[in-house]
C-alpha cells in the first residue's frame, strides 16, 4: 500500500524541527527533505523529483546507491562492521591501499594510511611532512578549502563562512597567491607571492610542505596552469619541501583521469583524496612516496573509524565501477556537452564571465556586465530558476559567483540532456 500525499511528512515541518533541534552554525542550503535517490535523482518526503548536480557535494561520482557498491556494503555488514584496524587488521584494507598505490601518480613506491573525512586526510598529510621534513612550515593558497578543524582551517583561504569566529589558528602556516586568469593573478604572480613569503614570514629551509589543490573546489573550480605546477615542483625540490596535492574533490575520475595530477608534467609526494573515494561513505586516504608515508613512528597515525571496513568494501566496488563502466572517458565527454551548452548561453547571458573545465570539473563565472565585477546576486537567481524547474546546482568561488555542476558520472544520457536544458533557461531567462 502506497503512502498517500496527505500521509506524509511535510517539508516545511520538518524545517521548523531542524530549527528548533540544531544549531545555527549548521548552514542547509534545501528547503526540502531527502526520502530516497538513485543515481543522479532525489526525491523528497514530499515526492517531488530533482536532478541531483550537487551529489552531496562531489561524493556521488557513482551515484546515489549505486548496485554494486550496495552489493559490496551490504556483504560486508553481514561479516563485521567494525575492529578499529590498528586493533585488528583486515585484508580488505590492504587490498584497497595495494590498489591505490598502483594508480596514484607519485614517484617510486607508493604507501597508503585511511582515515574518515577530507580533512582529516590533510592533516595526517601535514603530520606525515613534518615528521619526515622534521620542519614546521606550511604554506597554501588563498581561495583553497582544505577542512573546518582548526588545523584545516587556518589552512583553508577563505574567510567567509569558515573561519569567522573560530580563531586563533595554528601558527606556522602561510598563504600564497593561487594563479587565476579571470581575476588576473598570473603564474608568475602566484611564483613571486611564494618567494615573499620565503623573504618576509619564513625561511624555506623552515617550510614541511607546500599544499595545493590542482583544481581549487570551494575556490571556484580555478584549473591551476602547468606552467604554475612545474614551477611549485621546481621550488619544492630546491628547497626540501614536500609537494602536497590535495585532491578531497577533484579525485576519481572528475576531470577525466583517476586523480587530476595526472593531467600534469610533475607530480606531488603526497596526494589526499575523499568524497568519491567510498561512494557515499565516510572515508578518505593519503597516499604518497613510501619513504616519506613510513615518517611517522607506529601509532602515530589512525582513528578509531579510520578504515571502516563497510567504507573500505564500499571504495573497492568505487574503483571496479570507474573501470567497468570507463567513468574517465564518460566525465570527458560529459564535460565537453556541457561545456558546449555553457558557451552556446553565452550570446544571451551578458553575466558569464568564464566557463572552465577539466573533464567534468566544470564552473561557469559570472560578473556584472557593466561594472565586471563578481555577481553573486545574478549567481543566486541561476541556482532559484534551476531548482524551481527540478535540478540541484551549487555555488562556489571566493566571492560566492560561480556555479560548479558536480553530477554523477553514471547519468543517463536523456536525464543529462533534460538537466542541460534547464541550464540553458536558467541562464538565459
Amino acid at each position: 500500500m502506497g503512502i498517500s500525499q496527505g500521509d506524509r511528512v511535510k517539508n516545511n515541518e520538518l524545517n521548523e524541527r531542524r530549527l528548533q533541534a540544531t544549531p545555527r552554525g549548521i548552514g542547509v542550503m534545501c528547503n526540502f527533505f531527502a526520502e530516497r535517490a538513485e543515481n543522479a535523482t532525489l526525491w523528497d518526503v514530499e515526492g517531488n523529483e530533482v536532478i541531483d548536480f550537487a551529489a552531496g557535494i562531489a561524493v556521488l561520482n557513482t551515484g546515489h546507491r549505486h548496485p554494486k557498491v550496495a552489493a559490496a556494503v551490504e556483504k560486508q555488514l553481514h561479516a563485521f562492521t567494525h575492529t578499529a584496524y590498528q586493533v585488528v587488521p583486515y585484508e580488505s584494507y590492504i587490498t584497497l591501499a595495494e590498489k591505490i598505490n598502483a594508480r596514484v601518480p607519485v614517484e617510486g613506491p607508493a604507501k597508503t594510511a585511511f582515515f574518515s573525512t577530507g580533512a582529516e586526510a590533510v592533516e595526517n598529510a601535514i603530520k606525515i611532512a613534518r615528521a619526515y621534513s622534521k620542519r614546521p612550515g606550511v604554506i597554501a593558497f588563498g581561495g583553497g578549502f582544505h577542512g573546518r578543524t582548526s588545523m584545516t582551517m587556518a589552512l583553508t583561504g577563505k574567510v567567509a563562512p569558515y573561519k569567522i569566529g573560530f580563531g586563533p589558528f595554528p601558527g606556522s602556516i602561510f598563504h600564497a597567491q593561487y594563479p587565476n586568469a579571470v581575476h588576473d593573478v598570473s603564474t608568475q604572480d602566484a611564483l613571486k607571492s611564494l618567494d615573499r613569503i620565503f623573504k618576509a614570514d619564513i625561511a624555506p629551509d623552515q617550510v614541511a610542505a607546500i599544499l595545493l589543490e590542482p583544481v581549487q573546489g570551494e575556490g571556484g573550480f580555478v584549473i591551476a596552469p602547468d606552467d604554475f605546477m612545474q614551477g611549485v615542483r621546481k621550488i619544492c625540490d630546491q628547497h626540501g619541501i614536500l609537494l602536497i596535492a590535495d585532491e578531497v574533490q577533484s579525485g576519481y575520475a572528475r576531470t577525466g583521469k583517476l586523480f587530476a595530477m595526472e593531467h600534469y608534467s610533475v607530480k606531488p609526494d603526497l596526494i589526499t583524496m575523499a568524497k568519491s573515494l567510498a561512494g557515499g561513505m565516510p572515508l578518505s586516504a593519503v597516499s604518497g612516496r613510501a619513504e616519506v608515508m613510513d615518517a611517522p613512528a607506529p601509532g602515530g597515525l589512525g582513528g578509531t573509524y579510520a578504515g571502516n571496513p563497510l567504507a573500505i568494501a564500499s571504495a573497492l566496488a568505487v574503483l571496479e565501477v570507474i573501470e567497468e563502466e570507463q567513468l574517465c572517458e564518460r566525465s570527458r565527454e560529459l564535460g565537453e556537452a556541457l561545456v558546449a551548452e555553457l558557451n552556446n548561453a553565452r550570446a544571451n547571458c551578458p553575466y558569464i564571465a568564464d566557463v572552465r573545465a577539466l573533464g567534468s570539473m566544470v564552473a561557469v563565472e559570472f560578473s556584472d556586465p557593466q561594472t565586471g565585477e563578481p555577481s553573486p546576486a545574478f549567481t543566486q537567481k541561476v541556482l532559484a530558476h534551476a531548482l524551481e524547474a527540478g535540478l540541484l546546482l551549487l555555488s562556489c568561488g571566493v566571492y560566492g559567483n560561480v556555479i560548479r555542476f558536480l553530477y554523477p558520472l553514471t547519468i543517463p544520457d536523456a536525464q543529462f540532456r533534460r538537466a542541460l536544458d534547464i541550464i540553458s533557461r536558467s541562464l538565459t531567462q
